[in-house]
Parts: structure tokens; C-alpha cells; sequence
């Protein structure tokens, strides 16, 4: 397993050919630095087991966007160091864990919730098949979860009955305010759960509620 992205391109994570592996994207390559950073300002680097944001630094991060001077500014820092966009977390023999986009974390009443916290324990449960977790907006919070579900072939389940068994494996602020039950959710060509078309259906079906 590893990591990179266009901006860092190939790669700029993999787990070690011979050693030590773990389930991670791994450590970073030789001339590459990788450190997590802090949420708001992407300046204060932060300690071991913190979440934060994934900032690296080496010979594949790009010089900037062309021709897009503002939007690079947004992601390269002047002394090298890309903000990737990843929430992650780094072990304390260096290994690296992504845990979520920040574009896609919830803002709830000052927590912040990682959408890929409340599907790992959803996809626990034995009717569930497919989940995706994304933040629909509320006047009193700013954002509360939502989760879109498609049960397995031949089961039934309530929107109650998947509330409650939130209740039980998640933190109070983390559980869903509101559940759907879908036949399907959308996808990319390689089948990874597209979150970002959910949240604007959402955003779109509130605008014209409202």
C-alpha cells in the first residue's frame, strides 16, 4: 500500500518492501518529509497520534498550479511544504494513517466528526452493505451527520433501529441525525462511494425546501 497524489506525484508514502509493514499508506520515500499539521492553519506541526493534516515535502511536490497563483498559495507553503488535503495521523514508529478529507469532514457544533468513523462501525452492522456518511447543514450546529445506506439483498431496517446501534458504538456527537435508504449510491468508474454528490444533492434539496 502507498500514497501520492497529483500535486506529489507518483508517490510520496509506501509500506516497506522488506520489514516491517502495517495497514497503513507507510512511511515516506527517501528525500521526502512528511509531517502532520494542524487543521486551521496548516503551520503547528503536531505531535504523535494527533490528528491533523498530511503536509509533505520532497523532489515530487509540485512547484505550483499554472497559471493559478491564489490557488497555490492555498496549498505551498514558501519554504516547500504541500498541504495535502488528507486528515491523517502518524504512529510512534513513524507510519502514517489516513483517516479522512478535510474537504469532507463535519463541522458540528465545534466537533469535528471524520465521515469514515461512523461507516467503519455502520458497515460492523449485519444488514448493512454499502454506507456513506456526509455533513447536511443544521441551523443550530452548522453541520450534523447524515448516512445513506443500502441494505444486503433481502433484509429490512428502520431508521431507528440504525440510530440506536450508532448509540452504542459511537461517541454522542458523532451519531447520525438522519438516515436514508438507498437502493444504490453513486460511484466513481472504479467504484469508490462518490460523498461529494450525496452532500450537494442534500444542499440542493435544502435550498429549494428553503
Amino acid at each position: 500500500e502507498g500514497y501520492g497524489l497529483t500535486e506529489a506525484s507518483p508517490v510520496t508514502h509506501c509500506n516497506p518492501i522488506y520489514g516491517r509493514r502495517k495497514p497503513c499508506i507507510g512511511i515516506p520515500l527517501p528525500d521526502t518529509e512528511a509531517r502532520i499539521v494542524d487543521l486551521e492553519t496548516g503551520e503547528k506541526e503536531l505531535p504523535v497520534g494527533e490528528i491533523g493534516e498530511l503536509a509533505v515535502r520532497g523532489p515530487q511536490v509540485m512547484s505550483g498550479y499554472w497559471n493559478m497563483p491564489e490557488e497555490t498559495e492555498m496549498v505551498l507553503k514558501p519554504d516547500g511544504w504541500l498541504l495535502t488535503g488528507d486528515i491523517a495521523k502518524m504512529d510512534e514508529d513513524g507510519y502514517f494513517y489516513i483517516v479522512d478529507r478535510k474537504k469532507e469532514m463535519i463541522l458540528s457544533g465545534g466537533y469535528n466528526i471524520y465521515p469514515r468513523e461512523i461507516e467503519e462501525v455502520l458497515y460492523a452492522h449485519p444488514k448493512v452493505k454499502e454506507v456513506a456518511a456526509v455533513g447536511v447543514p443544521d441551523e443550530y450546529k452548522g453541520e450534523v451527520p447524515k448516512v445513506f445506506i443500502v441494505l444486503k439483498e433481502g433484509e429490512t431496517a428502520t431508521e431507528e433501529e440504525i440510530i440506536a446501534y450508532c448509540r452504542e458504538n459511537l461517541a454522542k456527537y458523532k451519531v447520525p441525525k438522519y438516515v436514508e435508504f438507498r437502493k444504490e449510491l453513486p460511484k466513481t468508474m472504479v467504484g469508490k462511494i462518490l460523498r461529494r454528490v450525496l452532500a450537494e444533492e442534500e444542499r440542493k434539496k435544502m435550498a429549494e425546501a428553503g
